[in-house]
């Protein structure tokens, strides 16, 4: 993928890991389309970086029927849009739930859907999601939000073995704890020493490098594949430390 030649679709554009990836992009020469429901938020940002902003609701089915005639061509699709919620389980609304999975699940799932063959007929496009290291790890206390991260790591594999021969490749970008909004807005807040939080700024790198690079997987920071790969091997050791050292 040659960047400055590339249109870039972000979602969740107006904030965090998405604006940060808005701006990355932009600073490459590409031409960025910045998509969120945050109309204010997204005039902003693109009056930072250049980006063309579209407000839409990936949650609302009708949106994705005409999203690829709204947006054109695209080259790059950066699903970055998210929502947590951290705190026990029975303490979580049903409508929550439902929330979540809509966002962090039905949503990339449903633009993929909507802007993938238009990659398969010009046999170009990247795939580019963002997950969590708690898709990975199952996190305490945020058990529907680490299993809608696992779904769309499952997902992005899935459609990698699909779009492989059509010259459209696809990456997970799997960050720790990040410093943005998110953390405040997901109700419990992060006081944990270690891991420290990274910067949104070294997510967009990351995904920078995942379209450049052509990798299917990274992580952020990259000591993070270790305890991800020590889950796959030996899950009943990783749960024990985890219950230790969280």
């Amino acid at each position: 993928m040659i960047l400055p030649e590339a249109r870039v679709l972000v979602t969740g554009g107006s904030s965090g890991i998405g604006a940060a990836a808005v701006a990355a992009f932009a600073a490459r020469g590409c031409s960025v389309v910045a998509l969120g429901r945050d109309r204010a938020a997204l005039a902003d940002v693109a009056r930072r970086t250049g980006a063309t902003p579209h407000v839409a609701d990936l949650t609302d089915p009708g949106v994705l029927d005409t999203l690829a005639a709204d947006v054109g061509p695209i080259d790059v699709l950066v699903a970055s849009a998210g929502l947590g919620w951290a705190g026990d389980l029975p303490d979580m609304s049903a409508e929550t739930i439902d929330e979540l999975v809509r966002v962090n699940v039905l949503a990339p799932m449903r633009v993929t859907h909507a802007l993938l063959p238009g990659m398969v007929r010009r046999r170009r496009g990247r795939l580019v999601f963002v997950s969590s290291i708690a898709g990975h790890m199952a996190v305490d206390r945020e058990a529907v939000y680490s299993a809608t991260k696992a779904a769309v790591t499952v997902f992005a594999a899935s459609v990698r073995h699909e779009v492989a021969r059509h010259g459209v490749g696809v990456s997970v970008v799997s960050p720790g704890v990040v410093d943005t909004p998110f953390l405040a807005r997901r109700g419990l807040a992060y006081t944990r020493r270690f891991p420290r939080p990274v910067s949104a700024t070294a997510v967009a790198e990351a995904i920078l490098r995942a379209v450049e690079k052509d990798h299917a997987e990274v992580f952020v920071p990259r000591w993070l594949r270790f305890p991800a790969r020590l889950r796959g091997a030996a899950p009943r050791l990783t749960d024990a430390l985890q219950r230790r050292f969280g």
